[in-house]
């Protein structure tokens, strides 16, 4: 069973009446999956709403061998939404990074759901909205800085108290569409400049102060 306790914790969810919810219920799926499962590609048509439950699942554009991860999520999260309005054709892929939980919502279930609550549309279009401008602020992000400033802005982003833990070279390296050679290499100069410290997939930022510039540069 659908649990309708979760789901009223989501924001696209939240104060819809229990009849709303149990709508969901009858046409919703539960999808256990492993790493690397690949839930969608561009193009592709969709027929349903994903709702991240466990694990994580990253989205992610790929241009030529190379993957520009889009974002990394975290339940709980809503992805495919475009798979679920006009020509239901996905922009991006997605994947798990992980051994993730990830339940299914048929497209009928959602377009029964803005019969049943018209406010709900105002809140998929705010959130296809946000991820748009973060998308459009990555691709700006990349274009306007080299490959140091780039690197120190992704590891400030992803530290927490001063630690980049549990990334490869490799998944730094797809996050900003780079090869992991690359990565090491940049990751090499920090170091020796003591900026950093690097142990097995854990990045330790010992000058915040001077990543924080050369992010800026």
């Amino acid at each position: 069973m659908l649990d309708i306790g979760f789901l009223a914790g989501i924001d696209l969810f939240k104060h819809l009446p229990d009849s709303c919810l149990e709508t969901l219920e009858k046409d919703s799926n539960l999808l256990d999956c492993s790493a690397g499962h690949l839930f969608f590609q561009p193009e592709q048509t969709g027929r349903v709403l994903f709702v991240l439950e466990t694990g994580s699942v990253r989205t992610f554009r790929t241009y030529g061998g190379r993957k520009l991860t889009i974002t990394v999520l975290k339940p709980p999260a809503i992805f495919g939404v475009m798979g679920c309005f006009g020509q239901a054709k996905y922009l991006s892929s997605a994947e798990a990074l992980e051994a993730s939980r990830v339940r299914m919502i048929s497209r009928d279930s959602i377009q029964a759901l803005l019969e049943c609550a018209p406010h709900v549309t105002h809140k998929l279009i705010d959130l296809m909205s946000e991820r748009c401008v973060h998308f459009l602020h990555k691709m700006e992000t990349l274009a306007r800085k080299g490959l140091i400033p780039r690197l120190a802005t992704l590891l400030l982003e992803k530290a927490e108290n001063g630690v980049v833990a549990g990334m490869t070279h490799k998944e730094l390296g797809d996050h900003l569409g780079l090869h992991r050679e690359s990565i090491t290499a940049t990751l090499g100069e920090l170091r020796r400049a003591g900026i950093i410290t690097i142990e097995r997939k854990t990045i330790r930022i010992l000058q915040p102060e001077r990543l924080d510039r050369a992010a800026q540069e």
